[in-house]
């Protein structure tokens, strides 16, 4: 049997967490004290776990139970070693970084927020967008082959119209609650109605604050835009460190 990994925790302790669902079966979750820290796993055996919807999922739980209440460094979905031992140079080779890691997340957690504009509302802003009216006009009264190149200025102004929009909502929304966070990413965005794609690293005393501040906003554009706010996570996008097993 080998141990699968979940994640690290700034604490030397021996500890049973809530129980994890793996290619299965029900597998104890447990912290493994390295030093001044533990190494949080479960004793599976060695195999590829297929990263399908339900592998994925308890293993987001298990992590999540942790999170509950220890800061935690997460180990990529997937890493198992052949033993005891294997999980001790695991630990071993990763101390110095995870030294570093941990005062900078300790006490925090992080929250994403994706920002969606209403379809209708997006159509709307364009149409009433002047330059893009006027372009649009001088189009329709030219042949297709006479209006190509009106066509592709189009496209380019239509591309400037949408950062604008973009700008607009990093400085309504984004920067009011980066005043709040600890730390905040704007992540790019994958499609054009998507306004924003953020994480938001915050104390836990603050939380409630930062929630407060994100329904006021919510009040505010909810009629405008889709908001998808999620948490709380690890430091994902905060951590410049990718753990898995096999790093040194």
């Amino acid at each position: 049997m080998g141990y699968y990994l979940f994640a690290v925790i700034p604490e030397p302790v021996e500890k049973k967490f809530s129980p994890a669902s793996l290619g299965g079966a029900k597998r104890e979750v447990i912290s493994l004290p390295y030093r001044d820290m533990a190494a949080v796993v479960a004793k599976t055996p060695v195999q590829i776990y297929e990263p399908n919807r339900k592998n994925a999922r308890a293993h987001q739980n298990a992590v999540s139970d942790v999170m509950k209440d220890h800061t935690i460094i997460p180990v990529s979905f997937g890493n198992v070693v052949e033993g005891k031992k294997d999980v001790e140079v695991f630990m071993e080779h990763l101390y110095p970084n995870f030294e570093k890691i941990f005062p900078k997340i300790e006490n925090k957690i992080e929250v994403g927020l994706k920002l969606v504009g209403k379809k209708e509302w997006m159509q709307k802003q364009a149409h009433n967008n002047p330059k893009l009216k006027q372009m649009k006009t001088n189009i329709e009264t030219k042949s297709k082959a006479a209006g190509y190149y009106d066509r592709m200025a189009l496209g380019e102004a239509s591309k400037k119209f949408i950062g604008s929009i973009h700008e607009e909502f990093e400085k309504e929304i984004f920067h009011p609650l980066t005043k709040i966070a600890d730390s905040a990413k704007s992540n790019e965005v994958i499609n054009e109605r998507m306004l924003l794609n953020a994480a938001f690293l915050i104390d836990k005393d603050k939380e409630e604050i930062f929630d407060k501040k994100v329904n006021e906003l919510y009040a505010k554009w909810n009629d405008k835009i889709d908001f998808s706010y999620t948490g709380p996570w690890p430091a994902y996008n905060f951590i410049d460190l990718k753990v898995k097993a096999g790093a040194t």
